[in-house]
């Protein structure tokens, strides 16, 4: 099942009943940008606002679809054409609505899904400190001589600020270095 069908039948929904009673477009773009705005940290559209329309279950379904449509047409970043594929049932004038909505705000709601993102680990790194050494000789060789890495890294959760301490061989340290530049290739395609 398409996930933007719901999306879609409800949309449909708000389209024929929308033309009885209101000017479509306006109300429809006013709803999707209250919408996005939800999205983006501030107030959802309110139910008694849209109560002659939708009794409570069919707002309930609309508001968690046309929000979805939106949190994956832009967090999958799907072009205009892949965007509008699952509006084909509505007509023009409802995707054309969508889609100004979804291109004017789209730099808004990517920077929403981020900072949502970012929210689940709060952990920042403030600092770090490294020391290259020079094993030479452990209790089971008498001539080691394998260099080493201590890492110190003082890392703040919350304002509490910790002391991680991490001690890697050559091999640890070339995968901690490709994970941290695959990181910052994501990181650089965000921008």
């Amino acid at each position: 099942m398409d996930p933007n069908s719901g999306f879609a039948q409800h949309a449909q929904l708000w389209t024929c009943t929308v033309h009885a009673t209101y000017p479509s477009v306006r109300l429809l773009t006013e709803f999707l940008h209250k919408v996005i705005d939800g999205l983006c940290g501030h107030a959802f559209p309110r139910y008694p606002d849209y109560s002659t329309i939708w009794n409570l279950t069919e707002w309930m379904e609309v508001l968690e679809q046309t929000a979805s449509y939106f949190r994956r047409t832009v967090g999958k970043d799907l072009s205009d054409e892949e965007a509008v594929s699952p509006l084909t049932e509505l007509n023009s004038d409802t995707q054309r609505a969508v889609l100004t909505c979804l291109k004017g705000r789209r730099p808004d709601i990517r920077h929403a899904l981020i900072e949502k993102t970012n929210a689940i680990c709060s952990t920042q790194l403030l600092n770090f400190d490294w020391q290259l050494k020079l094993a030479l000789s452990s209790d089971k060789l008498s001539m080691l001589q394998m260099p080493l890495l201590n890492l110190d890294l003082d890392l703040s959760n919350s304002g509490d600020v910790k002391l991680v301490s991490v001690e890697m061989n050559k091999e640890e340290l070339q995968t901690l270095i490709s994970s941290l530049e695959a990181a910052n290739k994501v990181v650089l395609q965000l921008k």
